[in-house]
């Protein structure tokens, strides 16, 4: 029996991602999304922060990159929590750079974002705030309440905690399946049907 669910409280787009209808996305002309995204309630996008000075590669090359946030394949943005490109003072004008983050990137409730780069297989915990122009590497752990000082860089398989955060340990080896997130992707915005007994 397929009856249709009534109107969710998500958006699915055609390369699969989940937008809950409460989320807040600014300028979504200059969000992208890599695909198999989710983006839960009260998060907020701020694709509005674009950079204002034309970028020295766009000569002749077609326009300028406008792309304030991008996001890769396979990451969930858990509620309440803010995505910002880090700004800065540039040839004496105040610009913002575009905030990329990798695939399978977990990003717990209330936490604040404003790196310059997250690569892949990262788990950010719950209240963390993430300072401008941090970079951080492949397979690293923010536990909750963790404070990254602005252009920290993490390096690869760190576990990092702390206000301001710094590196307690390192993830183990074969432990890189806990930041595999595509059973989490489908878990969302499903009406599972009961097994049959």
């Amino acid at each position: 029996m397929s009856r249709k669910p009534p109107r969710g409280e998500y958006i699915e787009t055609d390369t699969g991602n989940k937008v809950a209808r409460k989320a807040t996305l600014v300028g979504t002309q200059n969000i992208m999304l890599g695909g198999k995204t989710v983006i839960q309630q009260e998060v907020m996008i701020r694709g509005d922060l674009i950079r204002s000075l034309p970028s020295s590669s766009s000569s002749g090359g077609g326009p300028p990159s406008n792309t304030a946030v991008a996001i890769g394949r396979y990451c969930f943005l858990s509620r309440g929590c803010c995505l910002k490109p880090p700004g800065r003072l540039y040839k004496g004008v105040f610009t913002y750079m575009p905030l990329r983050m990798g695939d399978h990137v977990f990003v717990g409730q209330n936490t604040v974002v404003q790196a310059a780069q997250i690569g892949s297989h990262v788990n950010i915990g719950a209240q963390v705030v993430v300072g401008e122009f941090a970079i951080i590497k492949d397979f690293v752990r923010i536990l909750d309440g963790s404070v990254v000082p602005a252009n920290m860089v993490i390096p690869s398989f760190s576990i990092v905690a702390g206000q301001p955060a710094k590196v307690i340990g390192e993830v183990p080896e074969g432990g890189h399946d806990a930041f595999e997130l595509r059973d989490l992707y489908k878990s969302v915005g499903n009406n599972p049907q009961p097994a049959p007994s």
